[in-house]
């Protein structure tokens, strides 16, 4: 108790910033088809938040060197405001994507703020609880964001003005707190080469994990719509599978830290491929079946990141994890910019289940791959544990440390 108390102003922040980042992606998806944009505008609206989130990171530890952390943290909060807000303005789509660059700009530089704060102020004893703790109230928040969705209606002046007040009340905690900040780390370099030459299966895994995610976070909304849920149902339908994802971590992580990750990985990969196949055949079977089919999905999707990070990170050295960790959420980016406006064409033509199609192919290729790998290179027996990544933060490689 006295741990969540000490980091209360951080973690009610992480509340606050997910109910507003957690909400604005399906209630644009909402008021996109209302307004009338086309599926490919509205895919587009998901790529701009990705290329705003990449942007974020790598300039908000550039940012926290020269102003301080909470100067940063309000920067960068200001700038997800103006977006939300800005929506009220205009009708127009790319100026609608312009404001979600904003949008991704506030989530990743906050959260690389938090990270930060976070990781400087525990030690040893503590770093298993605080991030487990972490991990908990982000996933918390983002099953309540989802469930918002519900009660906000779609392209309305009150919907964006509320995102945009939750958004404003992230600055009141961390701002107020009486935790001194941390002293500032230098950037890590961006070396993609590094994340290829340690692990080519890991940058692969983290690709399509970009590809899955966010196809379904960005685009689900709309594949909820085409296939008969209400807009009060599609919250649901995205909590099924944060939901979804948040329950397998745990089962996921005793298998990759006691088993081949590798072996792991492909398994979890050909389960989303099934899935996929499980979902477009649920689509037609009412609503629960629908949101079974979510609940599944998102189970054995949500753990290919982590668990790629940490196979990754078994053959790394520890002056590398920071840079690590750092290409690897690149690639990431590079996956999660493409694959809402991919799949929000695809679509467009081949009807919702288009986006699962595209899913599993993705998949697909990982097990085709691991497969390919298993046979270039044996396990190592130098591990680093498994961690539960919910935001793709370069920091998290600080915490990576290798069990022998």
């Amino acid at each position: 108790m006295r741990l969540i108390l000490s980091f209360a102003a951080l973690f009610l922040s992480v509340v606050l910033l997910q109910l507003s980042s957690g909400g604005v992606g399906p209630l644009d998806v909402l008021s996109g088809t209302v307004l009338g944009f086309t599926n490919a505008e509205i895919g587009l609206l998901g790529s701009a938040h990705f290329l705003g989130f990449f942007i974020g990171c790598w300039w908000a530890p550039r940012l926290m060197g020269e102003i301080g952390h909470s100067r940063a943290f309000a920067a960068f909060t200001a700038a997800g405001a103006i977006g939300l807000l800005a929506h009220t303005l205009t009708e127009d789509p790319l100026a609608w994507a312009g404001m979600r660059v904003a949008s991704g700009l506030c989530v990743a530089g906050c959260y690389t703020v938090i990270e930060a704060w976070l990781q400087a102020k525990v030690t040893n004893e503590t770093r298993g609880r605080a991030m487990g703790t972490y991990r908990m109230v982000d996933a918390g928040a983002s099953l309540a964001a989802q469930m918002m969705i519900g009660f906000l209606a779609p392209a309305a002046y009150v919907s964006y003005n509320l995102l945009a007040l939750l958004c404003c009340a992230a600055l009141l905690p961390l701002t107020l707190t009486r935790l001194a900040p941390p002293v500032t780390n230098g950037a890590p370099r961006l070396r993609p080469g590094l994340a290829w030459r340690i692990s080519p299966l890991a940058v692969a895994g983290v690709v399509v994990s970009g590809l899955t995610n966010a196809a379904f976070r960005m685009v689900g909304p709309l594949y909820g719509a085409q296939v008969g849920l209400a807009p009060s149902q599609i919250g649901f339908f995205l909590a099924a599978f944060v939901l979804g994802g948040v329950l397998t971590q745990v089962p996921t992580g005793w298998l990759a830290d006691r088993g081949d990750r590798r072996w792991v990985l492909i398994w979890i990969s050909a389960a989303a491929l099934a899935s996929s196949l499980l979902t477009m055949a649920l689509a037609g079977l009412g609503t629960v079946a629908v949101f079974i089919g979510a609940l599944v999905f998102g189970g054995v999707s949500f753990p290919i990141y982590s668990i790629s990070a940490a196979h990754a990170h078994d053959w790394a050295e520890d002056d590398q994890r920071v840079e690590l960790s750092a290409a690897l959420m690149f690639f990431y980016a590079l996956g999660a910019i493409v694959s809402p406006l991919a799949t929000s064409q695809l679509i467009d033509i081949y009807g919702p289940r288009a986006l699962f199609v595209f899913i599993g192919a993705a998949h697909i290729g990982l097990v085709i791959f691991g497969l390919y790998r298993m046979r270039r290179r044996a396990s190592t027996a130098a591990r680093a544990p498994y961690v539960w990544i919910p935001r793709t933060s370069f920091l998290v490689g600080r915490i990576f440390r290798r069990t022998r």
